[in-house]
């Protein structure tokens, strides 16, 4: 899996890319983190994307680092699904409403 942040947000900026990649080692969740000028989601900024072949892709915006362990709850059920689907979101807490799109892979 990979996840794309936006380092023209404030998240990106304060350098969330590397406490989120700990955290992820830390919960042994395989992941690529990359870091991208700008996704194009100013109005909701403070965003990020996980994609993996042949799965839906997610773009997160409005995020905080307190999203942080609902980021790993993400990652580890994005993670087990075969094609990115999510059936229940109650899990992840709010970042069920920080969603701005999934893209069908």
């Amino acid at each position: 899996m990979k996840i794309t942040l936006c380092t023209s947000c404030p998240l990106g900026r304060s350098g969330f890319a590397t406490p989120l990649g700990a955290a992820l080692d830390q919960a042994g969740i395989a992941a690529q983190i990359a870091t991208v000028d700008c996704m194009s989601g100013c109005t909701r900024a403070s965003t990020l994307a996980f994609r993996a072949p042949g799965k839906t892709a997610y773009l997160f915006g409005d995020l905080t680092e307190a999203d942080l362990p609902d980021l790993l709850t993400f990652a580890r059920l994005y993670a087990a699904s075969p094609d990115g689907t999510l059936t229940d979101a109650r899990p992840l807490g709010t970042l069920r409403r920080k969603a701005i799109a999934r893209i069908p892979g």
